[in-house]
């Protein structure tokens, strides 16, 4: 392919006109008229010696070649465009996604420096040119591995280079040696969990759960493709308790953030990193596996605040971050029941990981809470209704009802106990392990009536060396969440009295094959009922 860096085509000679084409402009009606005309070509000439520019990938400085951009790239921006070609194997094609990924999301240089595959500008969408006769796309890679050009060494030769293809090759045949192993340590794993795994016991054995830990789940690209559509975080940022409630702990409490260090997992669109360096921090690192994160850091720049806050994309559990360690982690990591999804186990690892000794990790308390409903409208809308279909008995199918625990908002006045809070995670000092547990409960009846449903939700406390503690709650007589309240359906109504004691117990378990979803396992009464949250 042609090289951008090509020189335009030099004027012409404008040397003095001989006696016959003197003789031919006397015959011309005006004399200005021709100045003029030589003026007019003179102005051309020079435009078209100018040629045409482009813009740097970083700034908006303008530069006559592609050669240029590259060199001001390396030298101001310390990028090295051959160093990425290289160091990833693209041909031509890659290189122009490369190109225009870069002038269509605006990574930061340190972003793009630790990619490895795969790569984000993989997409067809982005062959697609961002900047109309852009010079870098009309460039021959090639030229980026001649010894003359300023991009590559003197000493960089074929060998090296053919050297430099052997050591990737063999990199990535270590790579797949590695993921051959885990697949094969994977299925002795599922094979043995299959053997132990028994859905309605109690508490689940700590050697099943170490058998199937490090499982590498399908269902995890599904999830976070989830957190890549806008409506989510538009859903999240518009729960005005969950983001306020964030935004009073930041703000009211700056002595935790000034000048400190902050980690935001589970980033998002970069709300709560930019109420931490509006606080006072001084540095703020956002990961996030989803896509939403080439937005979020539109948003940082809209903002300003990139000189503050570094966004990395990948999950917390993978990433290499720019730092060792960090003063403060905040993270809104919470889901339906509170564990849904599993985020708190990546709170955990980066606590674990990245927290220095002393600091915190918000929120730093949560509790989960039960209490029982009484809805017999309810209880026949979701399960007497199968009893007669326009005359047909469809009763099995509460076999298949019963068994999925029902995101909604209760009405208040169903609720007919008193809470009874059955988990508190302290996530200073949390493991793992702390999120499956078995607890027995209490549920003292407030009304004389029918106990039809069991239903769950959480408190949230920012307290830990706070000047101004903050918490919310997704109770039911609250105000009302995304997250609702979870409900546990009654196959049978319970008969209750007020002041009665209604005693059950609980355990909650992640389900093997989706870590991400729980089973719960309700016992009210003589009444034992596994639950599927997913």
């Amino acid at each position: 392919m042609a090289s951008g860096a090509a020189a335009a085509a030099a004027p012409a000679g404008t040397g003095r006109p001989s006696v016959e084409e003197e003789e031919e402009e006397m015959e011309m009606p005006e004399l200005s008229d021709g100045e003029e005309a030589w003026e007019e070509e003179e102005e051309e000439e020079e435009g078209a010696a100018e040629g045409p520019q482009t813009r740097c990938l970083f700034c908006d400085r303008l530069f006559s070649s592609a050669e240029d951009v590259f060199f001001h790239c390396k030298i101001e921006h310390q990028f090295n465009v051959g160093d990425v070609i290289s160091k990833n194997g693209l041909d031509f094609y890659g290189y122009i996604k490369l190109i225009n990924f870069v002038r269509l999301k605006k990574p930061t240089v340190a972003y793009l420096n630790s990619l490895s595959s795969p790569l984000p500008w993989e997409g067809e969408e982005y062959l697609k040119p961002e900047l109309e006769d852009d010079l870098l796309l009309q460039f021959d890679i090639e030229d980026l591995c001649e010894p003359a050009n300023v991009l590559c060494s003197n000493e960089l030769n074929d060998t090296m280079m053919l050297l430099e293809q052997l050591k990737h090759a063999e990199h990535r045949a270590k790579l797949a040696e590695a993921a051959l192993v885990r697949a094969q340590d994977d299925l002795q794993k599922m094979k043995q969990f299959a053997r132990d795994f028994v859905m309605n016991a109690d508490v689940r054995s700590s050697s099943s759960a170490s058998a199937i830990a490090g499982l590498h789940e399908d269902e995890d690209g599904v999830y976070f493709s989830s957190y890549g559509h806008y409506g989510i975080h538009e859903e999240m940022l518009k729960d005005k308790v969950r983001t306020e409630s964030y935004r009073d702990f930041i703000y009211q409490n700056p002595h935790l953030f000034k000048d400190k260090v902050v980690l935001d997992v589970g980033c998002g669109t970069g709300i709560l990193s930019m109420f931490a360096a509006k606080a006072g921090a001084k540095q703020v690192i956002g990961v996030d596996q989803s896509e939403i994160v080439y937005q979020a850091m539109d948003i940082i720049r809209l903002n300003n605040l990139e000189n503050i806050i570094t966004l990395v994309k990948g999950r917390i559990e993978e990433v290499d971050l720019p730092l060792e360690k960090v003063d403060v982690i905040i993270s809104e990591w919470m889901g339906y029941f509170l564990l849904f999804e599993s985020m708190l186990d990546s709170v955990i690892y980066a606590k674990d990981k990245y927290l220095a000794e002393g600091g915190s990790v918000y929120p730093d308390t949560c509790t989960i809470s039960l209490v029982a409903v009484g809805d017999m409208n309810k209880h026949v809308d979701k399960l007497v209704f199968w009893e007669d279909v326009y005359g047909f008995d469809m009763s099995c199918m509460k076999k298949a009802v019963i068994p999925e625990a029902v995101v909604e908002v209760l009405d208040p006045n169903t609720i007919i106990s008193a809470a009874s809070v059955i988990k508190r995670i302290n996530c200073n000092a949390a493991s793992i392990p702390d999120l499956e547990f078995s607890e027995e409960f209490t549920l003292t009846i407030t009304t004389s009536t029918r106990c039809t449903a069991v239903a769950g939700y959480f408190d949230i406390f920012f307290e830990k060396d706070c000047h101004n503690k903050v918490l919310f709650s997704t109770g039911p007589c609250c105000t009302k969440t995304h997250w609702k309240q979870t409900v546990f359906l009654l196959e049978k109504p319970i008969p209750v009295e007020a002041g009665e004691s209604l005693r059950g117990k609980i355990t909650v378990c992640k389900n093997r094959k989706d870590p991400r979803s729980l089973f719960i396992t309700l016992s009210v009464k003589d009444a034992k009922q596994t639950y599927s949250l997913q």
